[in-house]
Order: C-alpha cells, then sequence, then structure tokens
C-alpha cells in the first residue's frame, strides 16, 4: 500500500503479536518496522490527508481531530497491553520507512534511555474536585435566608459567606496536596499538571488536584486500592482515578526535562479526550518529525 507513514510509538522489541482487527489512524492497520533493535509502529495514511498544508488545515478542524486521536489512542491502548510503548506525538509522519529509519537512527540514545526507564510502567491519572459552593455536600439545599436587616447586617453574611468559600478551598488544597504526597511515595514518579479549566473539562467543581503517576504494572492493584481509600477521607471532595495508560507524562527527555512542545498545535483539550485526543496531540517524547517537517 503507497502513502504516507504514520509512526504511534517506538517500543522495545515484543512477541505478542497486535489483534487482527485493529484499525489504525485513516483505517489502516498497524503494522511493525524493526530498525537498530527498536520498534517504530506504523501505518500507511494518505498523503492528500497528511502531507504538511492539508494536515495543518486539518488540525483546526476539531471532528477530524477527535476521529484521528481516538485512532490513534487505539493502537497505543493496544500496544500497552502488550509492551511499554514511547508513544509519539498525534500526527507524526515521514515520507516512507527510510524516513522513519532515519527518525529512529537519529534519536537512537534518547529512545534507549527513556523505554529503559518506563519499562514495566503505566500510568495512572488522579485528579481531585472540590465543590464550588460549601453547602453542595451536606445534603437538600438550605431555606432561604431571611432578607438583611440592614446594608451593615448584608456586608456580614457576605464576608461569612466568602470567609466559609475560602476556607473551603484551604481544605480541599490540604486535602489535595497530602495525597499527592502519599501516592508520590508509593509511585515510581509522579508529575503536577495544571488544573482544569471547568469551562473547557465540563467538569463540576473545581480542580484542585491533577497529576499522573507512574506506577510498575505490578504494583497498580494496590496504587488503586490505595486511592480507593482515600475517598473516605474527602467528604466534599470527588476524587477520580483514571488508567492505565502509556506513561505519556513521563515521556519526556530524562537530561533536559522537555516534552516535545511543537506538537501541541494538535491538542483538542484535556487529558482523557486525547487518550481520547489532547495529550496524545501534546505530549511524546523525542518526537522526531511531524509532516510538517518530513514530508
Amino acid at each position: 500500500m503507497t502513502g504516507l507513514r504514520y509512526v504511534y510509538a517506538v517500543c522495545h522489541p515484543f512477541g505478542t503479536p497486535l489483534q487482527a482487527q485493529l484499525s489504525g489512524v485513516a483505517g489502516d492497520p498497524p503494522r511493525t518496522l524493526v530498525h537498530h533493535g527498536l520498534v517504530a509502529v506504523v501505518s500507511h495514511v494518505p498523503e492528500a490527508d497528511f502531507s504538511e498544508e492539508p494536515l495543518r488545515a486539518h488540525l483546526e478542524d476539531l471532528d477530524w481531530l477527535s476521529a484521528t486521536a481516538r485512532a490513534h489512542q487505539g493502537v497505543i491502548d493496544a500496544l500497552t497491553t502488550v509492551t511499554t510503548p514511547l508513544p509519539l506525538r498525534l500526527g507524526t509522519v515521514f515520507r516512507d520507512d527510510s524516513g522513519v529509519r532515519m527518525m529512529i537512527e537519529a534519536r537512537e540514545e534518547d529512545f534507549r534511555r527513556t523505554l529503559d526507564r518506563l519499562e514495566g510502567k503505566v500510568e495512572w491519572g488522579v485528579k481531585v474536585y472540590a465543590e464550588t459552593d460549601p453547602e453542595a455536600s451536606t445534603g437538600p439545599p438550605p431555606a432561604e435566608p431571611a432578607k438583611a436587616a440592614s446594608g451593615r447586617d448584608y456586608l456580614r453574611r457576605r464576608r461569612m459567606q466568602t470567609r466559609a468559600r475560602e476556607d473551603m478551598w484551604q481544605q480541599a488544597e490540604a486535602f489535595a496536596t497530602r495525597l499527592h504526597e502519599r501516592l508520590s511515595a508509593y509511585a515510581a514518579d509522579s508529575r503536577l499538571h495544571a488544573p482544569q479549566n471547568a469551562v473547557l473539562s465540563g467538569a463540576a467543581g473545581r480542580n484542585v488536584l491533577n497529576a499522573a503517576y507512574l506506577v510498575p504494572r505490578s504494583d497498580s492493584e494496590e496504587f488503586v486500592e490505595l486511592v480507593d481509600r482515600t475517598k473516605d477521607d474527602a467528604s466534599g471532595m470527588r476524587v477520580e482515578l483514571t488508567g492505565p495508560w502509556a506513561a505519556y507524562s513521563f515521556a519526556e527527555a530524562e537530561d533536559t526535562g522537555e516534552t516535545a512542545e511543537a506538537g501541541k498545535a494538535g491538542e483538542a483539550g484535556g487529558a482523557e479526550e486525547a487518550r481520547g485526543a489532547g495529550r496524545a496531540a501534546g505530549s511524546a517524547e523525542p518526537s522526531a518529525g511531524s509532516a510538517e517537517e518530513e514530508t
């Protein structure tokens, strides 16, 4: 089949075949390309959609982007069940197999170092949300308060409400800090991401913790139980656990701490949306060539 080469991930060699019915980006089944003892997982994509100019236009189309990111993530998820993949950013495309081989040779040392660091580990995401209203988690809404007798009384009530909200945020942030410290001590590594914007994420409440934890597969069951036990201490808060994922948050170059920022042009928002569509588009190390660079 002719077409450009879309690269999903780089891995150590693995013996278990991918699912026979697995479909990749643009509907083409992924295959493996072995070079210098590393495996690139690739599929063919049409030049009409994935060469530089069409791809740039498609990245502005959220429907196309979401569908492509879901297909991309489907391949990464399948790889995660059989090996430890190093996912590349959404839209990493080369002209042909030789371009993929050149990419492997150019970043071979980084690939090997990062794959060795991630071997046998998966990523778990934990978010903590606080209620936006201090009364929201205490049962039925309170009765309508009596009308303030004076302007002074009105201001006093407003100060009390403000103080109650501030106390709640402080308690929520203290809980999130304790939880992060506890989970980080258990995990092999952790990352704190910026809190999610409620308008963009659509999630209820205020996001006070948005973290990722790198956990050995063999310890994942205990990690999940640890998170579940903390929910009993989270009055007025919501603890959400997602995973296991490929280690997106930990796939940066270890020596620089930098992620592949260039890939963020393809983000469609949110960690789940791009495992789903966001993080697959924006993180990947060491992403060596997008369609803009290589085609």
